[in-house]
């Protein structure tokens, strides 16, 4: 197939080679030229804007940032719906508002655009391995002509419903990584203070009912003080923003999600934004008299 990808970043790039590898036809653009590079050393072929790609594919992707970057490249001057033939399907796998989602894909409809709205969690690691879970929403047939594409992506690909309820599936998503980062650093904040190994105690936890995947992996990079970003904090930062922003308009308590929010807001106060999120645990020792 036909596929075109649109921003080239930390997760964009290895997607570009898993498309390459499962034999699509590729077709890139990115702000920075120097970013296409590995994808056409790889074999894709480059673009000059959104628009040019939207016209040579099938399929494109979008990988940008926030709800006005998906807006810019899908909608904007020289955007996806500019090139488009009817019946292109997008898909946007960055993280933006539910309400964003559903308004981009009801303007891109208009002009004979399908809409897929398929965030996505594994961070960097599973985009390199091609086993991300992709949360999606947008109309069946829409999805069905997007599964081989998303295929190479993915190892867990689930259409949730409609427009916009990938990203309602991806909020949750933030709800309950972003709350179990602060709950697994507090946990060995809490065994240091009492004089006891932290180690020792996620290897307790890990055979009991506090297992998660948080716990084990998160939690053995706070451990081992590896804070290379493989998901940067201010990027979690944004996403709870997000949460945080639906759930004041829905009149929604969410606590704990407050909670962690505001610690996502410290670390990129105390200039920790481009360090992964399980720095906070940086941020927790720091609050407790410790730390570096």
């Amino acid at each position: 197939m036909k596929v075109g990808l649109i921003g080239l970043g930390i997760m964009g790039r290895p997607m570009a080679l898993n498309l390459l590898r499962g034999g699509h036809q590729l077709t890139v653009w990115a702000r920075r030229a120097e970013a296409m590079q590995p994808a056409l050393d790889a074999g894709a072929t480059s673009a000059a804007s959104p628009a040019e790609v939207a016209a040579a594919v099938d399929v494109v992707i979008s990988v940008v940032a926030d709800a006005p970057d998906v807006r810019a490249v899908m909608l904007g001057e020289n955007g996806v719906g500019r090139g488009a033939r009817a019946g292109l399907v997008a898909i946007d796998m960055s993280t933006i508002l539910p309400a964003a989602a559903r308004q981009i894909g009801t303007e891109l409809k208009t002009l004979g655009v399908e809409f897929l709205d398929a965030p996505v969690s594994g961070g960097e690691v599973g985009a390199i391995a091609g086993t991300l879970s992709i949360m999606v929403g947008g109309s069946p047939a829409a999805f069905a002509t997007a599964q081989a594409v998303l295929a190479c992506l993915g190892k867990s690909i689930v259409h949730v419903g409609e427009s916009g309820a990938g990203q309602v599936a991806k909020a949750a998503n933030q709800i309950v990584t972003g709350v179990s980062i602060l709950a697994v650093a507090e946990a060995f904040s809490f065994a240091v203070s009492n004089g006891v190994d932290p180690a020792k105690v996620r290897e307790a936890l890990l055979g009991g009912s506090a297992y998660s995947k948080i716990l084990e992996n998160h939690g053995q990079r706070m451990l081992d003080r590896n804070f290379k970003p493989g998901f940067k904090s201010w990027m979690h930062q944004k996403d709870m923003n997000i949460v945080m922003q639906s759930a004041h308009e829905r009149g929604l308590c969410l606590q704990a999600t407050a909670a962690a929010a505001q610690m996502f807001n410290a670390m990129v106060g105390s200039g920790l934004g481009e360090e992964d999120s399980v720095a906070m645990i940086k941020v927790l020792e720091r609050l407790s008299g410790g730390g570096d």
